[in-house]
């Protein structure tokens, strides 16, 4: 089975999403990791970092893999594609250096997500120093770039809040069903969302039996929601985007507020989401009159949508729910890798939840 399978490598193992990609790729039957990398744990096996590795079988072929630094020239030699899961700044000339070789590259970071670079530049204070791949990128939502991600060399994959925003309003923005002004995301996030870096604003004492806001006005996510939300509607998109931490470990909840550009029942746009979503496997449109809990997604691909119109207000209330490793980070990578390697895009990504 190995033998048959692609070679990929993993730049930065050490992080939550570097953990949920060695997890997710254990089960994978189509990409093999082969290459494991990081500069603080270079010569250690791969299961001394993660125990869950262990075992016979494939879990125990992975453990066995030692993690080495990282080496563009070496992870060519060795592999097909690359995931990049290191902080942004870090992931540009890795990239370049990759794709050079020719080898295909899927980026967690923010690096190249957005297309304009002043808007980077400006929102996260570093220069970018490959512009010619940040136009090449193409942006790693299947509901929106299938095909390009198909064509890709370098897919940028979204960020976690973004999914769940771009994801709830979709169906709403593409078909004018709601004004592109006047947008609130509110979203809340789980602990893992913050990184795997020491911090005492993720202590256990610090979240456990909490619920705090932060942020506001200028969390690094708002262009990138505002860039495809723009695309989506047509016009320039600013909208309102606040973000929460909750006391638990994985998930994401995004209520949105939008104002209904037309009177709209629930049962009509409930039936224009579920007619855009309908060829969407990872998207499930909830029942009429039911709201997603976060619960549910755990450990998945899904994204839980579910609608509520105030006629009082003229507003449609969008809650979409997902998992902010998976369908919000590694998940989403191997599906955007699936695609880049010419795989079934859901090949290793039938995950069921997490219960309880």
């Amino acid at each position: 089975m190995a033998n048959t399978r692609i070679p990929v490598g993993l730049v930065g193992v050490t992080g939550y999403t570097g953990m949920e990609l060695a997890r997710i790729l254990a089960g994978h039957p189509g990409m093999e990791l082969v290459r494991a990398t990081s500069r603080s744990e270079a010569g250690r096996p791969l299961s001394s970092l993660y125990p869950f590795l262990s075992g016979p079988g494939e879990l125990g072929r992975m453990g066995a893999l030692t993690i080495t630094q990282p080496d563009p020239a070496d992870l060519a030699a060795a592999c097909k594609l690359v995931f990049l899961a290191v902080p942004h700044k870090t992931a540009q000339d890795i990239a370049a250096a990759l794709i050079a070789k020719g080898v295909k590259v899927v980026d967690l970071s923010a690096d190249f997500r957005l297309r304009d670079k002043n808007v980077y530049e400006k929102w996260y204070a570093t220069p970018h120093t490959q512009q010619a791949l940040l136009a090449e990128a193409v942006y790693g939502l299947p509901e929106l770039y299938r095909e390009d991600m198909k064509r890709a060399r370098l897919i940028a994959n979204p960020g976690c809040y973004p999914t769940s925003a771009i994801l709830g309003l979709l169906p709403a923005l593409e078909q004018g069903l709601v004004s592109a002004s006047d947008i609130v995301v509110d979203s809340k996030s789980g602990t893992t969302g913050a990184g795997r870096k020491a911090g005492v604003g993720t202590l256990f004492c610090e979240v456990s039996d909490s619920f705090r806001a932060y942020n506001l006005t200028r969390h690094r996510h708002t262009p990138e929601i505002e860039q495809e939300a723009s695309r989506l509607a047509g016009e320039a998109v600013a909208l309102s985007f606040n973000t929460h931490l909750l006391p638990m470990n994985r998930g994401i909840l995004s209520t949105i507020y939008t104002k209904l550009a037309r009177p709209l029942s629930l049962a009509e746009a409930h039936a224009a989401y579920a007619e855009r979503y309908a060829a969407e496997g990872f998207v499930r449109v909830l029942p009429a009159g039911q709201l997603p809990e976060t619960r549910f997604v755990r450990g998945t691909m899904f994204c839980d949508i579910g609608l509520a119109v105030d006629e009082r207000l003229g507003r449609l209330i969008i809650v979409a729910v997902i998992d902010n490793l998976c369908r919000g980070a590694s998940g989403q990578a191997v599906l955007g890798a699936n695609l880049m390697l010419g795989l079934p895009e859901d090949q290793g990504l039938h995950l069921a939840p997490l219960m309880p």
